[in-house]
């Protein structure tokens, strides 16, 4: 690498939940630096989640947790170039990427449902990985089917 690596920031946590881990969720959600209607959106979700889940005894926060748990990937498959053919590699991700995966994906597929508002939308794809369904789910099974398929050019792996 030319340059130093560049250093983490710190993230402060969000005011309501007291957590780093939605307010980089919050970041991802966010269009055009408009971060208090992106709080707005993720508080009005976790309300919906809320009034959804009364009966399973858990915070909605924790339900939250749980479902971005449930959508993340363990291994993916990266393009590799060996003498002119290109392998899909499977290679493990990295703790941060993971995270981010799955918040990505997540937000992905919410924004793709159909439904009134984003929060509503968002409520129901939290609910939807929580149940282990849903399009973020699927997307991780479909990465972890590749991997599993393509396992024997691991070795190509360095």
């Amino acid at each position: 690498m030319r340059k130093a690596k560049a250093k983490k920031r710190i993230l402060a946590p969000d005011p309501k939940f007291n957590d780093v881990l939605v307010t980089r969720f919050v970041n991802n959600l966010m269009f055009e630096g408009k971060k208090s209607i992106a709080y707005g959106v993720f508080y009005d979700a976790m309300e919906m989640v809320a009034d959804r889940t009364k009966d399973l005894g858990k915070t909605p926060i924790e339900v939250w947790k749980k479902a971005l748990e449930n959508i993340t990937p363990l291994v993916e498959v990266k393009s590799r170039r060996v003498g002119g053919a290109t392998f899909q590699v499977p290679i493990e991700v990295r703790p941060d990427r993971k995270i981010s995966l799955s918040m990505k994906n997540m937000i992905l597929f919410s924004r793709q449902r159909s439904g009134k508002s984003m929060g509503e939308k968002l409520a129901a794809e939290i609910l939807a990985a929580y149940n282990e369904e849903g399009g973020a789910y699927k997307k991780k099974e479909d990465m972890h089917k590749m991997a599993e398929a393509n396992k024997a050019f691991a070795h190509f792996r360095f």
